[in-house]
């Protein structure tokens, strides 16, 4: 039997047609209708949908029937309900059907269903009411002065909280006027290799290649890098990070000691000591990303590289991962010999981070909002990780984790020949996800194997669950 419903423009501002056919019963009819309706497009995101009472009535089906089909689909991520704002469609939600008709690496930008990319933070957890009373407080008491041109090195207030916290937290042995506020990484990158360096001199920038680079990262720095013109040399890897004896006549290395990005594990203490024996004999330098280091969950923290030769490590970082991308807000620890020359990159009219948001972030470290937030998204992602390691081990017990004692990803390693495959079906079924193979260096020493970085930090809480099912989905069969 078939019904249909039509519903009315006041009730979702435009008309709706479902069909309740198929197997299963009513509940199961009015789910897969639904679904179909958000899949295909004809309910856009953010639509609202009618209240449980006047949709049952109007499909003569029970209140408990549209209910718990709602209940469903909050589940699963296609819906999202909020007191107050009623039952709506999810935001992320997309329409699949041309993902069906033509596969494609990546996700549409109208974004995934369920987004396990690496890399994002928990946007829903963003402490609004704590950074607001930071804000307000960091603005009545700021001085006249913070509201003109500024300093490129950065408000005192923020580099002096930083330092302070940086000891404490990450073991940096540093002073406010060695440290540098900027972007984020990136920007970092920026000021410190320029545009157009070369490997020879003359080039312009604050340090020059050859560049040493672990043999698995980012793709994004090294274009970053390329596009300045700096030559970098991967370095091998191994179950101890990277392979730094492989060093030879690099003027500098970049490393992610405290959790090698992306397949896991902290720099060796023998490899970290002699990285900076190398940089010493060189007259090199370290430059240390430390992108997630906040977040440890089954071992002891690593202490930042930096801590055992502050003039040969530029320690490098940001509140990306541990409060939001969009605050756009970095650090660079220096060595002094670098503090001026990176402050004349910077210039005088150069585009800085925003001072109040410094400024904000100088009181809610101070105050203790950071570490409070710190800890209680290191107990949420914690949470996260052991969900997605039970699920494997109920569906797909055949796939080994590794990279999981810190940090806001995980690598899933996979039959080989099987990575190109999975990531398709994976699109196909509306998850967002990356191959392992995307973050090898063109020229990399090392081969991994076959697998992927799975990130469990970006979904909402009410779509998680749904989420880990669609990935044990697609994983290919033991």
């Amino acid at each position: 039997m078939t019904e249909s419903w039509v519903n009315s423009a006041e009730r979702i501002g435009a008309d709706l047609h479902l069909e309740l056919s198929g197997p299963g019963g009513r509940r199961a009819a009015l789910t897969r209708a639904l679904r179909e309706a958000v899949r295909g497009g004809r309910l856009a995101p953010g639509t609202r949908l009618p209240p449980y009472r006047s949709l049952a009535a109007d499909l003569g089906v029970a209140r408990n029937t549209v209910a718990d089909a709602y209940a469903e689909l909050v589940a699963e991520g296609w819906l999202t309900a909020r007191q107050g704002s009623g039952t709506r469609v999810a935001e992320r939600a997309e329409p699949l059907r041309d993902t069906v008709r033509t596969p494609v690496e990546a996700p549409s930008r109208a974004g995934p269903v369920h987004d396990l990319r690496q890399g994002a933070p928990d946007a829903s957890a963003f402490p609004r009411a704590a950074w607001a009373a930071s804000y307000r407080r960091a603005l009545q008491a700021a001085p006249n002065e913070a509201f003109g041109p500024g300093d490129p090195a950065g408000r005192r207030e923020l580099r002096e909280t930083l330092a302070e916290y940086l000891a404490r937290a990450r073991g940096v042995r540093t002073e406010p006027d060695r440290i540098v506020i900027c972007s984020g990484f990136a920007h970092a990158l920026r000021l410190l290799f320029g545009r157009g360096v070369q490997d020879g001199p003359g080039a312009g920038g604050v340090l020059r290649g050859p560049l040493g680079v672990e043999a698995y990262g980012l793709g994004f720095h090294r274009e970053l890098l390329a596009a300045a013109g700096v030559r970098t040399v991967p370095l091998p890897l191994d179950e101890h990070g990277a392979r730094v004896d492989a060093l030879g006549r690099e003027r500098a290395v970049l490393l992610t000691p405290a959790h090698q990005f992306p397949t896991g594990g902290p720099l060796h203490p023998e490899r970290r000591a002699a990285v900076i024996g190398w940089a010493r004999a060189r007259g090199a330098v370290v430059l240390e990303d430390d992108y997630d280091g906040e977040f440890r969950y089954d071992r002891r923290p690593v202490g930042a590289l930096q801590g055992l030769d502050p003039e040969r490590v530029i320690h490098i970082g940001s509140v990306s991962k541990s409060l939001s991308p969009a605050l756009r807000l970095g650090w660079m620890v220096l060595p002094r010999r670098y503090v001026e020359p990176v402050l004349a990159a910077k210039g005088e009219r150069e585009g800085w981070a925003s001072v109040p948001d410094q400024l904000a972030l100088a009181d809610f470290v101070a105050c203790g909002s950071y570490d409070r937030h710190v800890r209680r998204m290191r107990q949420r992602y914690r949470r996260r990780r052991d969900r997605l390691l039970a699920a494997l081990a109920a569906q797909a017990p055949h796939i080994e984790v590794a990279g999981i004692a810190a940090g806001l990803h995980a690598v899933l390693r996979l039959p080989p020949g099987t990575e190109r495959s999975t990531v398709r079906a994976a699109v196909w079924r509306g998850v967002a996800l990356d191959g392992l193979a995307a973050f090898r260096h063109p020229r990399s020493p090392t081969d991994a194997g076959d697998g992927l970085v799975v990130g469990y930090a970006a979904p909402a809480e009410h779509a998680y669950g749904a989420a880990l099912e669609a990935l044990c989905g697609v994983l290919p069969p033991g």
